[in-house]
């Protein structure tokens, strides 16, 4: 239609590569081909059978009203116990949002902590949303350059050497996407020292947190709350849950910014969906618990499997992941950029991936993603796959 202007700010935001490959892997499917997709981190497990049962029977009929826009006492009171039950950590439910998805609980966090031309840090690569918001709110994106020697983690000395005085806070995502590897528990804990001391906000999202390994004693990792009760935490039921459509995420905030978080929640959203919001209650018995762990580990074993078939097929791996379910390669050996790679394997092995372009710029052209979420099955013939296609390469 003539004399619609698109804003700048939707004019700026570039595409999600992830599902811009998932589109074209749908189109191939359309064909009657086989797509082994390997591009986008969903779980292919489902909610646990209790949560499944639970949404049934909330969706009999009654009458599902809108929420609180913090979300269900209980559900809130029960995302507490979480943190103390799983993490040693105690939060008081008051200071717990529920939102629709962690994308919301994002948005919110960014909407209330930035303002025009705050300059904020992430490291380099990173989950592109989270940049994307926060310019969409007016920041200053400063993607900091991470290497293998920092498991392509921000750590102390960068966030210091790349600090200005327009540096208003920094965001970090532990475990990572599109890396899977953690900041250690120390250096997250002297990442957050340093920005509290010169009084900046930070945004931890952990939304893959509860996947991560164990320690050597069978100790889970640790929450950014237990060495920062003052940051912004960022987690969801998507993925340890495997609810990634029922789109219900929360953050843990500061007290004195519960009342603004509120306000900008009624606003922006009303509240979280209601009957996922009963659902959900769910995932925090024994039963579900216990389901959601067995997976856990069944994602370790797919990661062996993946790490495996790549090192057979020569595509190396700098840092093995430790939490999130994606596997960060290098292709610079093959001749090919990453975004090559990737629609060339999806092309002619209809495996689909995704390229570091969407992660940032600092090694966009050299390495792929692949999210190992997808069944055992699936894995392995994806690695036949590639492992036939790298060797037409040469």
């Amino acid at each position: 239609m003539s004399g619609i202007r698109i804003s700048r700010r939707a004019q700026a935001v570039a595409p999600f590569y992830a599902m811009e490959f998932g589109k074209h892997a749908a189109a191939l499917e359309a064909q009657g081909h086989h797509v082994v997709k390997l591009s986008i981190g969903e779980p292919d497990f489902g909610a646990p059978p209790t949560v499944l049962s639970a949404m049934r029977e909330a969706m009999d009929g009654r009458p599902l009203p809108y929420t609180a826009a913090l979300g269900l006492p209980a559900l809130r009171q029960a995302i507490a116990g979480f943190y103390l039950d799983r993490h040693g950590v105690e939060v008081d439910p008051s200071r717990v949002v529920v939102t629709a998805g962690a994308s919301a609980a994002l948005v919110l966090a960014t909407a209330v902590l930035v303002d025009q031309g705050d300059e904020v840090l992430i490291g380099d690569p990173s989950y592109p949303c989270n940049r994307q918001i926060a310019e969409s709110f007016g920041a200053r994106v400063t993607l900091v350059p991470t290497t293998a020697g920092t498991r392509f983690q921000l750590d102390a000395a960068s966030v210091r050497s790349y600090w200005t005085e327009r540096t208003r806070g920094i965001m970090v995502a532990t475990p990572s996407n599109p890396t899977g590897t953690s900041v250690p528990a120390e250096e997250l804990a002297a990442i957050c020292e340093l920005a509290r001391e010169r009084d900046a906000w930070r945004v931890v999202d952990e939304i893959y947190l509860n996947l991560s390994d164990h320690d050597d004693r069978g100790g889970p990792p640790r929450s950014a709350l237990s060495s920062d009760p003052g940051a912004v935490v960022i987690n969801s039921f998507s993925k340890y849950f495997g609810m990634t459509g029922w789109r219900l995420g929360w953050c843990v905030v500061p007290e004195p910014l519960v009342p603004a978080v509120e306000r900008l929640a009624q606003n922006y959203f009303l509240c979280a969906s209601a009957p996922a919001q009963y659902a959900a209650l769910t995932c925090f018995t024994t039963e579900s618990l216990a389901v959601c762990e067995a997976r856990r580990v069944e994602f370790a074993q797919r990661r062996a499997l993946v790490l495996d078939g790549l090192e057979r097929i020569g595509l190396p791996v700098p840092v093995p992941p430790d939490g999130a379910f994606y596997v960060y390669f290098d292709v610079s050996r093959t001749g090919l950029t990453s975004w090559e790679f990737c629609e060339r394997a999806l092309q002619e092995a209809h495996v689909a991936l995704t390229p570091g372009r969407d992660f940032g710029t600092h090694t966009a052209e050299t390495h792929v993603r692949l999210s190992y979420a997808a069944s055992a099955d699936e894995l392995r013939e994806g690695l036949a796959r590639l492992g036939k296609f790298t060797a037409a390469l040469q």
